[in-house]
């Protein structure tokens, strides 16, 4: 094999790819990127046996063939090479020689051989998105997935495409965040991407006015991003049935700006810690947020004026879980809607339907 091709172009896709490859794989090739020369186009793959990260770019291709060579080295030697041309070339040994201005390395590739089938699948669905729209969908619930691997179902978002809706829900026990836009397809359809997936699909979107194919599989799914193809094995079980979870009653609502909001609950936390947790203390009366906490390592208060509408109540939350839903909202303003002490939080957009996000709270004890 060998072929040219320019240092920039193989940089980026050597860098992308790789995020697919395993660190510590039992197989060999596993931590390696396939390379396969063939009609001018140099494709290379990385793969690490639940997520695939293929690209092709331009070659000129003087010997077709492929090998495998380790992602690591390779990746480093290809992005500190001193001129644009770089030239890689195989022999029957397995040697790889690269070449770029005056600097040359020989190393060690794997057959191809070596290297596990990549996954394919037939289509059952296929759905064309936005990549805005589905960047900012993802970027606005992957906060609420899951890392506990012993409730693997939850480790994913569901994607729900129903009635020119597509929405995307995540659920972590402590928090929900749902976000909807609606689409141009016929389709019905509901599947679980996996949480790392979607980390990657957020990384290689470059252009936000390109559109991204999905293809549904039985197991598997697939999402076209310009040159790049992302597929991943589904996970499989019963989401929760996310509606049931929306408190229906709305005894206090409260319209707040977003920025205060945040501002002030970072404020109070500054006396918590991941070791010493207590809940911020929110006292709703009529025309103010009291939100105060108390710790070991101290006290702290503040206050927020707002128009409430519905019943004064005492509730309190895990600072970070309210942050990070706040801080997802991406709107200057919002409606808080609460139903007691004990019922989630739900925040959602002053107009429109676009996100709902859920807190659930933490019980109070005695009283600052």
């Amino acid at each position: 094999m060998k072929f040219t091709v320019m240092r920039s172009d193989i940089v980026t896709a050597v860098q992308n790819v790789s995020r697919a490859v395993s660190t510590k794989a039992t197989l060999p090739a596993l931590e390696g990127i396939l390379i396969k020369a063939y009609n001018n186009t140099l494709t290379m793959s990385g793969y690490d046996m639940e997520l695939a990260i293929t690209t092709s770019i331009e070659a000129t291709v003087s010997n077709e063939g492929e090998i495998v060579v380790g992602a690591k080295l390779f990746s480093e030697i290809v992005r500190k090479l001193p001129e644009e041309i770089v030239t890689v070339e195989t022999d029957e040994r397995m040697i790889i020689y690269i070449n770029s201005g005056n600097a040359a390395y020989q190393i060690v590739g794997i057959s191809s051989m070596e290297y596990p089938e990549m996954p394919r699948f037939d289509s059952l669905d296929e759905i064309k998105i936005s990549a805005g729209i589905l960047k900012n969908m993802i970027k606005q619930t992957i906060y609420a997935v899951s890392d506990n691997i012993n409730k693997p179902i939850y480790t994913g978002s569901l994607f729900e495409i129903k009635d020119k809706v597509m929405r995307i829900v995540s659920i972590d026990g402590y928090r929900m965040a749902i976000r909807q836009e609606n689409i141009d397809s016929e389709s019905e359809n509901r599947f679980i991407v996996p949480g790392k997936m979607q980390g990657e699909i957020l990384k290689l979107i470059s252009d936000d006015e390109k559109e991204i194919e999905i293809c549904i599989g039985q197991r598997h799914v697939s999402f076209t991003i310009d040159n790049y193809s992302i597929v991943s094995r589904l996970i499989e079980g019963n989401f929760l049935d996310y509606r049931t979870t929306i408190p229906k009653n709305e005894d206090t609502t409260i319209r707040i700006n977003t920025r205060s909001l945040i501002e002030s609950v970072d404020r109070i936390a500054l006396i918590t810690s991941d070791r010493v947790q207590s809940p911020v203390r929110f006292s709703i009366t009529q025309d103010e947020i009291k939100l105060s906490c108390r710790t070991a390592v101290g006290r702290a208060n503040d206050v927020i004026p707002v128009s409430t509408i519905g019943k004064d109540t005492e509730i309190g939350f895990n600072n970070k879980y309210v942050l990070e839903a706040l801080r997802n909202t991406e709107c200057d303003e919002v409606t808080l809607v609460l139903n007691g002490s004990l019922s989630p939080m739900v925040i959602r957009p002053v107009q429109g339907d676009g996100f709902i996000f859920l807190v659930v709270p933490m019980r109070l004890n005695d009283e600052i």
